[in-house]
């Protein structure tokens, strides 16, 4: 359709030799709206985050490309929208369960536990270095320094594992999500993705806020379950 197409191409002329896609800018605007539904336990987050996730897809998959503006193209942030809607989809199908399952909120906070934690650190170990030297791989070459590469694996693991942390219900999510945001925010500066970079400033207080408010839903709820689970034993 003609409106999709003009929508595509639009852009907005902040300099002369700079411009930002309306898809980066709208795309972001998702992202938050996901980030707050999310705060408040609405199944709502994931598809809105996916919606968010493809329109930038197609901003950090076009530089990469060549098909947009000629930045520097990353390859993480393209590659971890992919990955946003697999765990998005995963999630969305968690928190239907869970809230027609028992009713009230999608989802019921807590804390990893320690075994959880360790497998989720020892993945996310792990995936980080082969991202390190896929990435390179993929971008040998291009003239960017070895930390670009360590910035952007950062960034892509540690996403996806915020993401799945969500979709579990883990308050450890928000953590994830704050050493993002510490690597994201410079990087996205440094290579003038100005409305991401600026969405991600915003994130890490709204983080530290999700943090707290899902860690009293956590210590709330606690002695609830405590009480409902001697009595699912003896029925």
């Amino acid at each position: 359709m003609h409106w999709i197409s003009r929508f595509y191409d639009a852009h907005w002329q902040v300099t002369a030799g700079q411009s930002i896609s309306y898809r980066e800018i709208v795309g972001n605007a998702f992202g938050l709206a996901s980030a707050l539904f999310g705060l408040r336990r609405s199944v709502w987050a994931w598809p809105v985050g996916i919606v968010g996730n493809v329109l930038l897809f197609t901003v950090f998959v076009g530089t990469a490309a060549g098909a947009e503006q000629a930045t520097t193209p990353l390859y993480g942030q393209a590659a971890r929208q992919v990955f946003f809607v697999v765990t998005s989809v995963y999630g969305w199908w968690r928190w239907r369960q869970s809230r027609h399952s028992g009713g009230g909120p999608a989802v019921h906070p807590r804390w990893a536990s320690p075994g959880e934690r360790l497998v989720l650190g020892a993945g996310a170990a792990v995936a980080l270095v082969a991202c390190f030297y896929v990435f390179r791989a993929v971008g040998a070459g291009f003239p960017v320094p070895w930390w670009y590469y360590l910035a952007d694996s950062w960034i892509f693991v540690g996403s996806i594992a915020a993401t799945y942390a969500m979709a579990r219900g883990w308050v450890d999510f928000w953590l994830c999500w704050i050493a993002v945001d510490l690597v994201g925010v410079p990087e996205l500066l440094h290579f003038r993705y100005y409305p991401s970079a600026v969405l991600y400033a915003v994130y890490a207080g709204f983080v530290i806020w999700g943090f707290l408010v899902w860690l009293r839903i956590s210590r709330r709820e606690r002695p609830q379950r405590r009480s409902v689970e001697p009595a699912l034993g003896t029925a």
